[in-house]
């Protein structure tokens, strides 16, 4: 009897386990828990304090200057990696410059509240991080 591609999905989908180091995705988990993919999604995600529909296309220059710090290199990389795992799209207009901009796509925004989830608690407890590591340090 043949199997349909979305009962192979399905099936293909129960064998996924992070916990195993073959698993595809790990690999996705190690993608999405770098700090600058989380920075781009929340950056292309919407805007600071926004509603959570408020994502944008933002050009290469413009996500640079939001993150600061990212090389060139990085921030490229990173952008093409999330437009081959397909959580972004990149669209280029014939203008003169070539103009070039990043925007999230429904898989991306599926991510967005999570990564902002994240970067929201870090802000929210880095003075207790930062405490923690200080006594950590003197009992060391």
């Amino acid at each position: 009897m043949a199997t349909t591609r979305a009962a192979q999905r399905e099936q293909a989908k129960a064998a996924y386990d992070a916990f195993l180091a073959v698993c595809p995705s790990r690999q996705l988990l190690d993608r999405i828990s770098d700090k600058w993919v989380v920075l781009v999604l929340c950056a292309l995600g919407g805007v600071e304090g926004g509603p959570e529909g408020g994502a944008r296309a933002l050009r290469y220059s413009e996500l640079a200057r939001r993150l600061a710090g990212v090389s060139q290199k990085m921030l490229t990389q990173t952008l093409r990696s999330l437009e081959r795992d397909g959580l972004l799209t990149r669209t280029v207009t014939p203008t003169v410059p070539v103009t070039v901009t990043y925007e999230l796509t429904d898989l991306g925004l599926s991510l967005n509240g999570l990564a902002r989830g994240m970067r929201a608690w870090a802000q929210d407890h880095m003075d207790e991080v930062l405490a923690a590591r200080a006594e950590h340090d003197e009992r060391a």
